[in-house]
């Protein structure tokens, strides 16, 4: 029961992350913005979320008021509310652009938050199968984009909004269901209280304790600067291919769809290899999956570089879940999560920033020649990282 209720929090954020994130460009450009004001856009909201994700982790590891559960219930009010506001609301370009931003800046702080949620309930003896869950938010993800390309075509952009509210609806339903029993609490009462009464990590000291995994967030950051700039302006990319929304429906669906299988069995591929070994082998995936767009002259190259998501994101995600909560103290684990979702978000900036700069003064192929560039110096410091010690490290 527990899996089932965490799914349907997965399945409702990663549908709505495909309308926000995957057709942000899309969006955008129908409100008249150009590249590199979409490049701004979603750069400033990425800043903000990277800024904001370890406060909120910070403030969640205190153990105050504010819980796990709590965040996503104003991230998913944040949302809803920011979508009916662009429903109704006339076409000014300064109102889209800071609601727009509002709701992806949300959306992406709430994301390690949910995976802390699962953790935070696997330790007060809630079965939840993770990779399962989380395999399913990204079928999710995929169904949305097989059907969104066209639905948008036909019907224009206020599609994503509507999608947006009804995923929102969902969440909020299934959050209210989602309060552990007090049986439940009572029993993980003893090992809750000594995670508060344990030490706490500040900034500072958090970095002095894991070096390793510093250099390792630097390297996520090269990995999502190319992700991301696949991902926010795979709309100017298809059409360079010749494609269309269509198109883009079909290619976000087989990337989505492929993660599926490896997030749900990533908890037995980690009993043969380990979360260290995983997060390289993703970082030259990611590498692999941009260099087949540098060279792609048409749709089928564009779909195998789709398909090199089963490598790259599929495994980065769960391992790099896999390995906080394993190798770093409780009282960290959420600033753990949180900080790789801000070098993830921080690769966004980057990436927004110079890919539409790059669009509206050069090519795509410039474009991905840079993406390549900086992905493989996140291989070379991942390879490093993952071959350090930190001082609180428990081998996988």
């Amino acid at each position: 029961m527990w899996t089932i209720k965490y799914t349907l929090l997965n399945v409702a954020y990663f549908a709505a992350f495909c309308t926000v994130h995957a057709y942000a460009a899309v969006y955008l450009l129908e409100k008249g913005f150009t590249n590199t004001e979409v490049g701004i856009l979603l750069a400033v909201a990425n800043i903000l979320s990277a800024v904001l994700q370890p406060v909120v982790a910070g403030i969640i590891d205190r153990k105050g008021k504010l819980t796990n559960r709590g965040f996503i219930f104003i991230s998913v009010g944040v949302i809803l509310a920011g979508s009916v506001i662009l429903m109704i609301a006339p076409d000014e370009k300064i109102l889209i652009f800071i609601i727009y931003a509002l709701i992806y800046l949300i959306q992406f702080t709430y994301q390690p938050v949910m995976t802390a949620l699962c953790f935070e309930y696997q330790k007060a003896r809630c079965g939840i199968f993770y990779g399962l869950a989380r395999g399913l938010g990204s079928a999710s993800f995929a169904v949305t984009s097989m059907f969104v390309g066209g639905l948008v075509e036909r019907g224009g952009v206020s599609v994503l909004l509507w999608i947006n509210i009804g995923t929102m609806v969902l969440s909020v339903i299934v959050l209210l269901f989602f309060g552990k029993p007090r049986a439940v609490e009572a029993g993980a009462g003893e090992d809750v209280r000594a995670q508060q009464s344990g030490p706490k990590n500040g900034i500072k000291s958090f970095v002095r304790e894991y070096p390793a995994f510093m250099l390792f967030l630097v390297g996520t950051i090269c990995f999502f600067f190319a992700h991301n700039m696949i991902n926010d302006f795979m709309i100017q990319i298809i059409r360079s291919l010749g494609g269309n929304e269509t198109e883009l429906g079909i290619a976000n669906f087989l990337q989505a769809i492929l993660e599926l299988p490896v997030m749900a069995l990533i908890g037995v591929v980690l009993k043969k290899i380990s979360a260290n070994r995983l997060l390289v082998f993703s970082g030259v995936a990611f590498l692999v999956k941009i260099l087949i767009l540098v060279f792609a002259g048409g749709m089928a190259q564009m779909y195998l570089s789709q398909s090199f998501q089963l490598f790259a994101y599929a495994v980065f995600i769960p391992a790099g879940a896999y390995y906080v909560s394993n190798n770093m103290k409780e009282a960290d684990q959420v600033k753990g999560q949180a900080f790789i979702t801000s070098a993830i978000t921080i690769g966004g900036v980057f990436s927004n920033f110079i890919s539409g700069m790059i669009l509206d003064h050069s090519n795509i192929t410039t474009m991905l020649i840079v993406g390549s560039a900086v992905c493989a110096v996140g291989v070379v410091l991942t390879f490093f990282a993952m071959r350090k010690r930190s001082k609180a490290d428990i081998v996988l």
